[in-house]
Formats: C-alpha cells, sequence, structure tokens
C-alpha cells in the first residue's frame, strides 16, 4: 500500500551551548509564536533532553516547509549563536522530498522517504 500524504517533517536536534539553555528556550517561545501564524503548519514544538533539544514540526507538503525556513530565518541564525544542529532528518514522500533536497542541501540533511502508511 503506497501512501497519499504529502506531509513533510523535518527533524533539527541542537545542542545547546553551556549555560545557554535559558536563553535557547526563551527563543523556542519566539519560533512556536512565529509559527503559529503558518497555514500549512499541522504541528510545532520543542522538546528537551538536559542541553539537547529537538523541534518536532510538520508541514502540510514541501512548499510549506520552505515558507517556514524562509519565515523562522533571523531567528534560526540566532538560534545558532546559542546551539549547533547535531542531526538533522527530513521525511516525507518522494516527490516532496525531490523538492527539497537542492534548497536544503548546504544543511547537510538525511533524508528518509516515506513508503507505506497513512495520515488522518
Amino acid at each position: 500500500m503506497v501512501t497519499q500524504d504529502r506531509c513533510c517533517s523535518i527533524v533539527p536536534c541542537f545542542k545547546v551551548a553551556s549555560g545557554r539553555l535559558p536563553a535557547f528556550q526563551k527563543l523556542c517561545e519566539q519560533f512556536v509564536t512565529q509559527t503559529q501564524q503558518e497555514p500549512k503548519c499541522l504541528y510545532y514544538g520543542f522538546s528537551f533532553d538536559g542541553d539537547q533539544a529537538h523541534c518536532r514540526e510538520g508541514y502540510a507538503d514541501a512548499e510549506s516547509l520552505l515558507a517556514h525556513l524562509e519565515n523562522v530565518g533571523p531567528l534560526l541564525e540566532q538560534a545558532l549563536k546559542l546551539a549547533e544542529i547535531i542531526r538533522l532528518e527530513v521525511h516525507g514522500p518522494e516527490a516532496e522530498l525531490a523538492k527539497l533536497r537542492a534548497p536544503l542541501a548546504k544543511l547537510n540533511p538525511q533524508f528518509f522517504t516515506l513508503a507505506v502508511g497513512f495520515r488522518r
């Protein structure tokens, strides 16, 4: 069974610099506020394990994921002064991933192709 789902998720994992966690968490609140305005964002939030942070985010399609990155670009620049991305995954169907490979190449993500599944 092949899925018709076009949803794309991007999974950045950050390692926050020593002593910078409170500032990073405050910035996360700004990310959430800004992202709430995006109509095709399906879910978005941050979770933490010590000095590591994970942003859980999903978008209706590749175009809305790229629109999100443009929307939060200045915030991401600030975040990268406080933390480094230690892992970056992008998940979605190949037709959508094909639209993301070139624009995201400089971030060196690992792409995971959705093969089977469903979405409600």
